[in-house]
């Protein structure tokens, strides 16, 4: 029988209604067969080298009905492990083992309990009235936040108050020091006066209006009850008490796990609606929705259960699985279903065109597969866990994409009735005749567009130089979210909400001397860093149990030896017997040093600032402390949250140009295995390698900073890019062995590879739409970089991949344009 398809003539014998063979052969061997047969009188671009591969695709349609039930047997394996994976939720965990930050961290932790603190704020006018309203209902409120789980203290002007008659006591036993009447809040008081100064800006702001509970949370959650229950439970308390918010970096982190969980959930439900309806516009059937939707969600179940299997856990930077492996899934299908229609529309039927599908896409898919699974391996060459983990989990599902393609894809393709006849939508004719168009357009001129394009990548690619990291850890909210406004209340009434931490090598006893150096050290900073122009603070506050001495007896220094000891050692005394856990908090022995002790001082600045800023302050501070305590065996340390988030992106960031060039060092070792001719492979990478630099020096050029989003994007966006490029050059090889010219085979592979790539490319740009929706920026970054990545991956694979396959052919060309007999031979 003679069908028409494309303006080409297709013989084939038999067809949708031939009858069925006497000899009762089995359907797989038929199909074989009659594949076989087929070879001859198909369509050059469909025609296939291998015997293997045939056997491959009529086992595989012999297997459907068993593999299919084998995949819901999976699929009821996994569901119940897949919801019991863990995020691990720990900062530390973020940066290489090696990393300079991390031991004066772990050291103040050891010593001290660690730097987590949680300030709750609220508003109150009656907060400094000396009907002492406010103080008791601040009294109140403290108390209740102190009695959440995962709380180990509190601080706010209800303890400072509570303690200060006590502390002027002790510090009035040799000198005069009245007593305050009505407590912290006696407005004439000098006593108060000056408690009020030191902790303004910690516990309340410059207005008399806005108080403040500083939390300081356990080093260590409590049992059965995590770190975003504690923040949930002081937002919650704070927000019914007296309508406050919370902040701090322990919230921030909270929230962005939180935000991080949210959207892989969202992106795993929402895209997969978003995806059944681009896919059931395209083509027009629920059959090809139900397989994409089937192969994803094996996939993802199946990763998602390895994961609980091998003890791995998300974390901020993996959370990006879902969509990875979204990504490679849908890819994949796209291919089987264009495929598989084209056999339909040739005229074969269901199961024949099956075998011929899975014939021509054995290869191309295993390779794009494996260069996935390369491409995302190549982070673990970083030196940071979360982030080589990821590469793995990455390489993981990638790999159970083609387990779940054999599992699901035969029968699902085959199940339940077919159209007879398959015709061409007005999309699909559209698409087919610019997809035609454009190879005339590009082999008009092929070597001036090669270079108009090297050019433009070049240009854009060297903005690259002007990227910036994001250190404002609040940037990775929406200016709305609710973070973000509790850090602008902090910021504009409290002065500034990064805490972090300066601890120095101290005597078991501190005595009036050590407590003079802190004190110059303090005056120091606050000299060197001053306000800036906008404000009349510090760039720095300080605060530590120096401040509070001063606060109690000023002028100290002035007197005598013997007073100035009593002092020191009363005051002391009092902050230990009414305020342990703060003072244990200032000044303690290191537990896994006995004898050596250390003195702590709380630091205090703005958190919204620029990267150069945050680093000039902690750079300077380190250098005052180093420099005040450069004694032997004295040592000054820098650190807490405020200095780890601000160098969490660098942390990040720190190897993945190296995973980048290893992630294209593998994936071009896997094109020459895939081809065996070393310009193919190099052909197949410059159409991925350009967008990505090029996407990446376009943010640089927009002013674009780096976060957590867009840190991995270079490593990641390689190994998926390739696989349309596979695809494309696999088929345009096979048309070149069928004896066909350069020109025809890149037309006919623009039509068939092309069309799929179009296709697949903008249902995954679809899918991603819904990832704009979260409140977590370096969701939205990732979701349109890999969506730029990926059009600019289509757009090189259609422009620019045949443009490199028409050039590179040039042998080939002028040998068939010379006339037969011209053509020597030996």
């Amino acid at each position: 029988m003679e069908r028409g398809y494309n303006g080409k003539t297709v013989f084939v014998t038999g067809g949708a209604d031939s009858p069925r063979s006497d000899q009762g052969r089995c359907e797989a061997s038929k199909s074989r067969l009659l594949v076989t047969r087929f070879r001859k009188n198909l369509p050059v671009n469909d025609l296939m080298p291998t015997l293997f591969r045939e056997r491959i695709a009529a086992w595989l349609l012999a297997a459907r009905w068993p593999l299919l039930v084998l995949a819901l047997l999976a699929a009821a394996a996994c569901i119940r492990p897949s919801y019991q994976v863990k995020f691990d939720r720990s900062i530390e965990n973020m940066f290489a083992p090696d990393d300079p930050l991390l031991p004066p961290y772990r050291h103040l932790k050891s010593i001290f309990g660690g730097n987590e603190v949680v300030l709750a704020v609220y508003s109150d006018p009656q907060l400094l009235d000396e009907s002492r309203a406010g103080i008791e209902r601040l009294r109140e409120i403290s108390g209740q936040l102190k009695d959440t789980p995962g709380v180990r203290d509190v601080l706010s002007l209800a303890e400072v108050d509570m303690v200060l008659d006590k502390v002027a006591l002790a510090a009035g036993l040799l000198q005069s020091s009245e007593v305050p009447e009505q407590g912290i809040v006696d407005a004439q008081n000098p006593l108060a006066k000056r408690f009020r100064q030191l902790f303004e800006g910690y516990t309340h702001g410059r207005d008399g209006r806005t108080a403040a509970v500083i939390c300081m949370l356990e080093p260590e959650e409590p049992p059965d009850f995590s770190r975003e229950q504690t923040v949930n439970q002081l937002r919650d308390k704070i927000q019914r008490l007296a309508g406050g918010t919370v902040a701090g970096e322990p919230v921030m982190v909270a929230d962005g796990f939180r935000y991080v969980e949210e959207d892989g959930r969202r992106l795993g439900w929402a895209s997969t609606i978003l995806l059944s309806l681009v896919l059931l516009i395209c083509f027009r059937s629920l059959r090809w929705m139900v397989l994409c939707v089937a192969v994803v969600q094996l996939a993802l179940l199946a990763t998602r259960s390895a994961l609980v299997i091998s003890g791995l856990q998300l974390s901020m930077v993996s959370s990006m699985l879902t969509a990875i492996v979204t990504v490679v899934g849908v890819a994949t299908v796209m291919h089987l279903i264009v495929r598989f229609r084209e056999g339909r529309r040739a005229g074969l039927t269901p199961p024949q065109s099956f075998v011929l599908t899975a014939s021509l896409l054995a290869i191309p898919v295993f390779w794009a597969i494996m260069t996935d699974a390369v491409g995302f391996s190549s982070l673990r060459v970083a030196s940071v866990g979360p982030v080589r983990d990821f590469g793995l989990m990455m390489a993981v599902g990638s790999l159970f994409v083609l387990v779940s393609v054999v599992l699901v894809a035969p029968g699902l393709t085959l199940i339940g009735p077919h159209a007879s006849g398959l015709g061409q939508a007005w999309i699909d004719r559209a698409l087919s005749q610019r997809l035609t168009r454009s190879v005339t357009w590009l082999l008009r001129r092929p070597k001036t567009i090669v270079f108009a394009v090297l050019a433009v990548s070049g240009a854009g690619a060297a903005g690259a130089y002007r990227l910036e990291l994001e250190t404002d850890f609040t940037k990775n909210f929406r200016a709305g979210s609710r973070i973000v406004r509790a850090y602008e209340i902090i910021e504009a009434d409290l002065g500034g909400a990064g805490i972090w931490d300066l601890f120095l090598s101290a005597p078991p006893t501190l005595d009036f001397g050590y407590l003079q150096r802190v004190r110059k050290l303090e005056a120091r900073i606050a000299e060197e860093l001053p306000a800036g122009a906008d404000s009349d603070e510090p760039a720095v506050r300080t605060v530590s149990i120096a401040d509070a001495i001063w606060a109690a007896a000023p002028n100290l220094e002035r007197k005598r030896i013997l007073t100035r000891t009593v002092t020191v050692s009363a005051s002391i005394a009092a902050m230990k017997t009414h305020m342990p856990t703060f003072t244990a908090a200032l000044h303690a022995e290191d537990p896994q040093a006995p004898g050596e002790f250390y003195y702590r001082i709380m630091l205090r600045s703005a958190e919204r600032q620029s990267a150069d800023a945050k680093k000039h302050l902690i750079e300077t501070v380190t250098r005052l402390a180093r420099e005040e305590f450069s004694g032997d065996e004295e040592q000054a340390e820098v650190t807490g949250f405020f200095v780890l988030l601000t160098n969490l992106i660098q942390s990040i960031l720190r190897d993945q140009w190296l995973a980048f060039s290893v992630a294209v060092g593998g994936i071009a070792l896997c094109m020459l295995a895939a081809f065996r001719r070393l310009r193919y492979a190099a052909v197949a990478m410059i159409p991925n390698v350009l967008p990505i630099l090029t996407v990446t020096g376009v943010m640089g050029w927009l002013d674009f900073k780096i976060n957590m989003g867009a840190a991995m994007i270079a490593a990641v966006s390689m190994g998926l890019s390739v696989d349309s490029s596979i695809h494309y050059i696999q088929a345009f090889l096979r048309v070149r062995r069928s004896g066909r010219s350069v020109a025809d085979a890149i037309g006919d592979v623009q039509q068939t590879v092309g069309y799929a790539m179009i296709l697949s490319t903008f249902a995954l740009v679809a899918g991603f739409a819904v990832l704009a929706t979260s409140e977590f920026v370096p969701t939205i970054y990732f979701g349109v970089l890999v969506s730029l990545a990926m059009l600019g991956g289509l757009a090189g694979n259609l422009v620019l991949l045949p443009l490199l396959l028409w050039l590179v052919s040039w042998r080939e060309r002028r040998e068939a344009e010379l006339p037969a007999d011209s053509i020597v031979t030996e």
